[in-house]
């Protein structure tokens, strides 16, 4: 891997390679774009096969939170951690610690919170050498479990796609296909349920299933039966890239809405659900409640700013729709749009300034 030719290619402002022999440290701090603000994305920790995977998975998670905290509305900029080695066997308080001195000598331009592999008391730990870090226990002023807020912005997002779809954003009466049936989507099914909506679920997980059918009069069916259900909204809560040569041709949903992470497993497919008239809200705008709610912690958390803030998801969605349809393309597509051109129009207003405060010191 070329780093320099990456880095120039999608514009990377930053990488921070990190070691900490006594802990066994070995992370990558990866920084795309300040121009909205700081960088906020996770820290994961995972077993990488070679030291260029971590490095490449730290950067393209970057990039992405660059898109998501962008099209959420946020004053954040996007930024990932990767820490390399098993999370079930190598960790220790040292490292976390370590990683928070490391955040810390950031002075401000990078802020971490809980990702895959990394949990609650490992941000608390980092959370002891920096205050660059949200996620935290709430004893610390934290938010606590992001999961209702994030169900709540799915909830949400999900309405204004059956808006687009139906021409009404109530869900009484429609019939929803969720795949996976964790705290997020459980606490989505409550929503729905509430609503009047009619739920069709899968997971691999049993007990999750009898819970849902018992709480929220579900009909469970088996994973791989779940594309094919004729249903009004297919909502993908579980593995990412399930919208793919082998699904497509079985959906019978009008909407695809869902807390998933990278549901396209390619942009093709993408292109050949807007084709096929499907209503795709795209995953990393519709699930932004999770990174909206932590991202509220930086003033003080306030739950109830921080919901107000989520409702803004339904706009943001509603928006992504226009933009598809004003420039004739994919809503995949119109997402990153919106999420670039807040970033440009951020990007000029700041060079104005500077140029104003040049030409004001030379007294022009």
């Amino acid at each position: 891997m070329e780093i320099f030719k990456y880095l120039e290619k999608y514009d990377y402002e930053q990488v921070v390679f990190c070691q900490d022999k006594t802990s066994g440290l070995k992370a990558i701090i990866a920084i795309h774009d300040t121009t909205l603000g700081p960088a906020l994305g996770g820290c994961r920790m995972w077993t990488y096969a070679t030291e260029e995977q971590a490095i490449e998975d730290a950067l393209r998670l970057a990039r992405g939170m660059t898109y998501k905290n962008a099209a959420a509305g946020l004053n954040l900029g996007g930024g990932k951690t990767v820490i390399i080695g098993d999370p079930f066997k190598d960790k220790n308080e040292e490292m976390f610690r370590a990683l928070g001195r490391f955040i810390q000598g950031l002075n401000g331009r990078y802020i971490t919170a809980e990702d895959v592999g990394t949990t609650v008391s490992d941000m608390d730990l980092i959370h002891e050498e920096t205050d660059y870090v949200t996620g935290i226990s709430p004893t610390f002023g934290s938010s606590g479990n992001p999961s209702p807020i994030t169900a709540y912005g799915v909830y949400l997002g999900m309405k204004a796609a059956a808006k687009e779809a139906f021409g009404v954003d109530s869900l009484q009466d429609r019939t929803v296909a969720v795949q996976g049936l964790g705290n997020v989507a459980y606490t989505l099914c409550e929503y729905l349920y509430k609503e009047g909506a009619k739920l069709v679920v899968t997971d691999i997980n049993q007990k999750a299933i009898d819970r849902v059918v018992n709480d929220f009069n579900a009909i469970a069916v088996e994973p791989e039966e779940i594309y094919n259900q004729d249903v009004d909204i297919f909502s993908p809560c579980a593995l990412g890239a399930i919208i793919n040569d082998e699904t497509i041709p079985q959906l019978k949903a009008k909407v695809i809405a869902g807390s998933a992470n990278n549901q396209l497993k390619d942009s093709k497919h993408g292109d050949i659900i807007h084709e096929m008239g499907i209503v795709y809200a795209p995953d990393y705008v519709i699930n932004a409640g999770g990174v909206i709610n932590v991202a509220d912690e930086l003033y003080g958390y306030n739950r109830e700013r921080a919901m107000k803030r989520v409702e803004t998801i339904y706009d943001s969605i509603a928006k992504i729709f226009e933009i598809s349809k004003r420039d004739n393309i994919p809503t995949y597509l119109a997402a990153n749009r919106l999420a670039e051109e807040r970033i440009e129009r951020m990007s000029k207003s700041r060079s104005q300034f500077l140029k104003n405060g040049k030409n004001i010191l030379n007294g022009r």
